[in-house]
């Protein structure tokens, strides 16, 4: 049908929200019910009557309730469809509409007796301006692939492929030797969770172990028992663990020397390459892709820094809840697998739920932005892309590609969550490809340390 006979009035026109009161007249919705019974008319098969004929006062009978209540809402969604349209909105999420309480306006809305009031509250987007990105100017630190990078790669390549010979009857554990162990561990008495192991194999100087685990089995030979105490670092995962220091049982089960190297031809093809020729280039290869990839992620989190200092426009709450809810359920899960407090991390609740809140906005801010600006540019994620994208994630799946595949095919959410790093990577191009971008040799060392790191370095220096 065509536009609604209704009345409509703003309540609240508040920053990026807006309220408003909507009446839909009873004789409009009665119409309305009337179309929808008459092609029911054409539909229905109904015992005594030919297909057909069925009375309308006898449809309006039997199905009337059930049909209004479809009417109402499809009325309701053309309302807000309407007022949007009406008023040139972009919406940040869908309209909220609440019903009147009053069931008695509910029943006669329902027989087409009374006029259906209800209220819309909704947020729309902000407008700002997202001008120009010349004079916007980065440095890109870049770094060469070192002989030296893919040689260590090699080495510890071959040690994952190192084969081990068990030792004399009687020999002693050396530096480099694997030890097989059997250990309980306690810690003031009391045994821990993940204090106990049965057949664990250590190699010794291969620092996997907690600090001083390793360097206390030196000397140990098969079927002997040793006291060990070693202590987690201060930074430990498990936080009920970190600091702590915990005494072992160890029983030595057996004792393995390495066996020489070869790097060669032959131990290339059991890694999975033609030649060592062809497994340097390929780890070569890779490491060029792990420093354009840290090089790129460089250069974007400086962007980013930059577009959230010279955009301050309002978000719209619903959207900073959400994000801000995503965020803090993290944070909740991270405390309950780590065991930390607010306390252990040095701040309280109520400061970390304003830092994560700043978070969130600047998230949220930052989406909208690149968004608009996307938009503006008419930067698309192909078809091709996007199957590139389903096929990464189907194979991260290992035998279950087809029901991911199918998952996403077939769930439009997921698809778009799957879309938005895409389509967010190809919008930070756009704009890179806009703003002044200079590469500056670094060593992979540099290149590869952490952000917070190399902030502290640059403040050290000033």
């Amino acid at each position: 049908m065509g536009r609604l006979e209704m009345q409509v009035t703003e309540t609240l026109s508040q920053g990026l929200k807006r309220e408003y009161s909507v009446v839909l007249s009873a004789s409009d919705l009665a119409s309305r019910l009337d179309a929808q019974l008459a092609d029911l008319k054409t539909k229905a098969r109904i015992n005594g009557f030919r297909p057909g004929k069925v009375p309308v006062a006898h449809l309006k009978r039997v199905y009337g309730r059930s049909v209004m209540g479809e009417v109402l809402q499809d009325a309701i969604n053309a309302a807000n469809k309407q007022i949007v349209d009406d008023n040139g909105l972009r919406l940040a999420q869908e309209p909220r509409v609440e019903m009147p309480t009053d069931k008695e306006a509910i029943e006669a809305a329902l027989d087409a007796r009374g006029d259906l009031a209800f209220k819309i509250a909704l947020e729309v987007l902000p407008k700002f301006e997202v001008g120009e990105f010349a004079d916007l100017s980065f440095e890109r630190p870049v770094a060469d692939v070192e002989d030296s990078d893919v040689e260590g790669a090699l080495r510890r390549l071959s040690e994952d492929h190192r084969n081990y010979a068990d030792k004399p009857e009687g020999a002693k554990a050396e530096n480099l030797d694997r030890v097989t162990v059997d250990f309980v561990g306690t810690i003031k008495g009391e045994p821990f969770e993940g204090g106990t192991g049965e057949g664990v194999q250590v190699v010794l100087g291969s620092n996997t172990f907690i600090p001083g685990f390793e360097e206390q089995l030196v000397g140990v030979a098969v079927g002997e028992k040793r006291a060990v105490k070693a202590t987690f670092p201060e930074a430990y995962a498990v936080r009920k663990l970190a600091g702590q220091t915990a005494d072992f049982e160890v029983t030595v089960k057996a004792i393995a020397a390495p066996e020489p190297l070869i790097l060669d031809d032959e131990f290339a093809k059991s890694a999975g390459a033609e030649s060592l020729e062809a497994l340097k280039q390929s780890l070569r290869e890779r490491f060029v892709g792990e420093y354009a990839r840290a090089a790129r992620e460089k250069v974007k989190r400086k962007l980013l820094d930059a577009l959230a200092a010279r955009y301050t426009f309002e978000v719209p709450a619903g959207l900073l809840e959400q994000e801000f809810a995503a965020i803090w359920a993290q944070v909740e899960r991270e405390q309950q697998a780590s065991g930390r407090s607010f306390a252990d991390d040095n701040t309280t609740e109520e400061a970390a739920r304003a830092e994560y809140r700043a978070i969130a906005e600047r998230r949220v801010r930052l989406g909208l932005l690149l968004a608009e600006v996307g938009a503006k540019a008419d930067v698309k994620v192909s078809d091709e892309e996007m199957t590139r994208a389903l096929v990464a994630r189907a194979r991260a799946f290992p035998g279950q590609e087809k029901q991911v595949w199918d998952f996403y095919r077939n769930n439009q959410q997921a698809l778009a969550e799957l879309r938005a790093p895409l389509y967010e990577e190809k919008v930070v191009d756009h704009i890179l490809g806009l703003a002044k971008v200079e590469d500056r040799k670094v060593t992979p060392a540099e290149l590869l340390r952490a952000d917070e790191e190399e902030e502290a370095k640059e403040a050290e220096a000033k």
